[in-house]
């Protein structure tokens, strides 16, 4: 999509970049060209055209991307003051809540503010669906990581799919300020 927009773009660019040098250099200016309607009409269903012609592979794109017809996890993670509830779904009813340890049971080597008790494990190589709400203020479910934001909204099921590519500690945070802590 990048290169076909890039080459649109390039191609505009041109046009007016030459349409400038004329008439810059062009002593034999047609004085009639600024009254022709033909003209206008082609000047303003052009662009028109032309976004058509970027919009749609653009939104097929997008929803290309954005759905994920069978993943290999679902997760349902369920935003609260100062911690998150976590259900897999496929595993009938597997629900624990994940807590921010205190900076007193930090162990060395703990990261203050992202290290939590209870931390979800997710296979790699696999496509994972999260859904996401809250049970009561707006939250932001975010791994800076995996560039994943999702934000949670109580009464509303909002849904992102990733894959983890290599394994390791992946570090959650909520992006929204929704309190003291």
């Amino acid at each position: 999509f990048h290169d076909h927009a890039l080459m649109i773009i390039f191609l505009i660019c041109f046009l007016v970049l030459y349409a400038l040098f004329l008439t810059l250099t062009t002593k034999l200016t047609n004085t009639n060209i600024s009254d022709a309607q033909e003209m206008e009409t082609v000047w303003t269903i052009l662009p028109a055209i032309i976004l058509v012609l970027i919009a749609l592979p653009s939104l097929r794109i997008l929803y290309m991307t954005d759905e994920v017809n069978d993943p290999s996890l679902t997760i349902k993670s369920i935003g609260h003051q100062w911690y998150w509830t976590y259900e897999y779904t496929d595993y009938g009813g597997l629900i624990f809540n994940s807590y921010m340890l205190p900076p007193l049971f930090l162990e060395p080597g703990d990261l203050r503010l992202l290290d939590v008790d209870n931390q979800v494990v997710l296979p790699i190589e696999a496509p994972i669906r999260m859904m996401i709400t809250s049970q009561d203020v707006l939250h932001s479910w975010a791994v800076p990581t995996l560039g994943l934001k999702t934000d949670a909204i109580p009464g509303r099921l909002n849904q992102t799919t990733f894959t983890a590519t290599r394994p390791g500690v992946y570090y959650g945070q909520c992006s929204e300020i929704c309190g003291a802590n």
